[in-house]
């Protein structure tokens, strides 16, 4: 399905290899919003106080995490700043950044199963909002014309 927003999100599909070490924030296993909010999370910051070191609207931050939105490069390279991690790492899971968690404190399959399933709806339910908005305007559109 295409996203009208021109933005398709990107679900994550962590296999075993790729949830343990440091393949965790790797492409193929974590999106520009996972990598986001895993550097965030790191330095303890909650979203509201990463958007004020930004000054951007909480909102914006929240986009980002979703993989609603990306930032603007002069964005992306304070975003980096200040979670201490490469633009790089940002946008693809290359670089400095963080490491994934330890094997012995690696979420059991099951948990990632559903982990994985959680995002997957979040993204489709993304996905389907922003759907909704376009016909909403369309309709709205359509109705003025016949008005």
């Amino acid at each position: 399905m295409a996203v009208a927003s021109g933005f398709a999100p990107k679900v994550p599909q962590m296999s075993d290899e790729t949830a343990t070490g440091s393949d965790w924030y790797s492409e193929d296993a974590a999106t520009f919003g996972d990598r986001v909010a895993g550097a965030r999370e790191a330095l303890g910051l909650t979203r509201s106080e990463l958007a004020k070191r930004l000054g951007v609207k909480l909102k914006t931050v929240t986009a980002w995490e979703e993989d609603m939105a990306e930032p603007r490069a002069n964005k992306l390279q304070m975003l980096a700043g200040v979670l201490n991690v490469s633009i790089m790492w940002l946008l693809n899971g290359h670089g400095d950044g963080l490491d994934g968690p330890d094997e012995a404190h690696a979420l059991p399959g099951d948990v990632r199963a559903i982990l994985t399933e959680i995002r997957q709806v979040k993204t489709e339910m993304g996905r389907l909002s922003v759907r909704l908005g376009v016909l909403e305007k369309k309709l709205r559109q359509t109705l003025k014309e016949h008005g």
